[in-house]
């Protein structure tokens, strides 16, 4: 479905850590978290062990806890709701919009004016931003301060996104980029937190660190703290993966051009849709929809059989069997989620796919398409 892509410059990188004593809280990790801050335009950036850890440092810092709710989408990978639950708080689901598959700011404020005349207690807003397109963010940024709402940014999956001009990150309080191998860059696992709020910075590093105070004072604990550090190794691949982030967002940009071109006007298939607000798509994956009369699933299989790896994506949170049982959330809850993903498959997405590989899956697709339509 995806590899990294790696040269002899992050290898370089993370050798030169080895030649050091410094495997963890070294040097490393403050290079790369300040010129991840400058990358991002952020005051502060706080390398984590995982775009998980770095969400559930946000929420803490917003101060969720046990009776609050938090706004955010039912269309995600399942993290984003997780850490409210960390929290002892409630994930509060907004259906999406169907073209951009983002949060649907018109669902968000009318799921909180519902639960705020049931009495519930609103923390904040997490808008995902799915894929590779930015989320509607002015709308949502006025809902949040007409309620007086926290905005953290999940942006794990959209490192480079612009929307209308300005950088995915730069919205909220604070946003969480991720770096996990299928992402845009990488450090194997790891995640960054950004924000231009002092004590929120304070607070995240010493969340990372087992609750130490500021200066790191080993054994002196001043608050419950998590093993969420990045590790030196896993940053200098970071630092080294983003000097070359031009390069590897334009590589993703025109690998997914090319299926663009291979697939617009198949019978079947919709492309990926950009909303005009979006002034830079950073492709995460490359996700197209299938007809809803045609099975997604023995699509799937077909194309598995045939050599080729794809995935439904997503599954929609509220429907996976834990949060089923838990809140009792059933088909038909979020229907414009649902019905999206029913219909979504993505297809091998990485910086190095090449044409020949796009029009052998293009062909191979089309083939399945046109026999799936002959069954009908």
């Amino acid at each position: 479905m995806s590899e990294p892509d790696i040269t002899q410059v992050e290898i370089d990188a993370v050798n030169r850590v080895l030649q050091t004593p410094h495997l963890s809280i070294g040097p490393v990790i403050d290079e790369f978290e300040h010129a991840w801050a400058r990358f991002v335009g952020a005051r502060y950036a706080v390398g984590v062990s995982s775009g998980t850890a770095g969400l559930h440092c946000a929420v803490i810092a917003a101060g969720v806890g046990a009776g609050d709710e938090v706004i955010t989408t039912p269309f995600s990978f399942v993290a984003s709701a997780n850490v409210m639950l960390y929290q002892n708080a409630t994930p509060i689901f907004a259906d999406i919009d169907s073209q951009t598959l983002n949060i649907d700011p018109n669902q968000v404020e009318d799921k909180i004016k519902s639960r705020l005349r049931a009495g519930a207690r609103f923390k904040a807003i997490m808008p995902v931003h799915v894929f590779h397109q930015p989320c509607d963010m002015d709308p949502l940024m006025e809902i949040a301060a007409r309620y007086d709402l926290l905005v953290i940014e999940d942006a794990c999956e959209a490192m480079g996104a612009q929307y209308n001009g300005r950088a995915v990150g730069t919205f909220g309080k604070a946003a969480v980029f991720a770096f996990y191998p299928n992402k845009q860059m990488t450090t194997g696992e790891g995640g960054m937190i950004v924000t231009d709020d002092t004590e929120w910075a304070q607070l995240f590093r010493s969340l990372r660190n087992q609750g130490r105070d500021e200066n790191g004072t080993w054994l002196h604990h001043i608050r419950l703290g998590y093993n969420y550090r990045l590790d030196e190794l896993s940053a200098a691949l970071g630092l080294a993966q983003l000097s070359r982030i031009d390069e590897l967002l334009e590589k993703r940009e025109r690998v997914a051009q090319m299926y663009n071109a291979r697939l617009r006007g198949m019978p079947g298939v919709q492309i990926p849709f950009i909303a005009p607000q979006t002034t830079r798509s950073s492709w995460f994956v490359y996700v197209v929809r299938i007809a809803s009369e045609i099975d997604r699933d023995a699509v799937l299989r077909e194309l598995a059989a045939r050599g080729i790896p794809a995935r439904p994506y997503f599954t929609p949170i509220h429907l996976q069997p834990f949060y089923r049982t838990r809140f009792g959330f059933q088909e038909g809850d979020f229907p414009i989620t649902e019905q999206v993903a029913r219909t979504t498959l993505a297809l091998p997405f990485h910086s190095n796919l090449n044409a020949e590989k796009i029009d052998f899956i293009g062909e191979t697709l089309s083939q399945i398409l046109d026999s799936r339509r002959s069954l009908q």
